[in-house]
């Protein structure tokens, strides 16, 4: 778990509705975003808070087969983290920006967990570790 996300990419519908979701309301921090309009193609990296070491890759959905596959990614669930330092000031701020959570904040022997879901269906872990 300490990994946190390492590199991870994930299929979205829309770069920019993902940017407003990722960057917006979860307050990634956007590391590239490089569009190269003649081959139609567009390269973008997101950061967790904090963390420029890990980075998720958002790539578009393609075609029609990848869209209706978008929030199963690659036909199970993905484990993503997002690591805080101070859970319950991260889960207030998330919840006023209208994230809402599957499961509620969980006091476990490893620290405290809350999950929720993306735009496309995959779930986060927001995770403060215990040290």
């Amino acid at each position: 778990m300490q990994q946190s996300i390492g590199y991870v990419s994930l299929v979205v519908r829309d770069y920019d509705e993902a940017l407003a979701f990722f960057v917006g309301t979860l307050g990634f921090e956007l590391v590239e975003d490089t569009h190269i309009p003649e081959q139609d193609k567009r390269w973008v990296l997101v950061a967790p808070p904090g963390s420029r070491e890990t980075r998720l890759v958002l790539a578009r959905a393609s075609n029609d087969e990848q869209c209706s596959r978008v929030g199963n990614q690659t036909g199970g669930r993905v484990f993503l983290f997002l690591h805080t330092d101070d859970f319950w000031r991260d889960y207030e701020r998330l919840r006023i920006k209208g994230v809402v959570f599957r499961r509620p904040p969980k006091e476990e022997p490893y620290g405290t967990v809350a999950v929720f879901e993306d735009l496309y269906g995959n779930l986060w872990d927001l995770l403060e570790l215990r040290n």
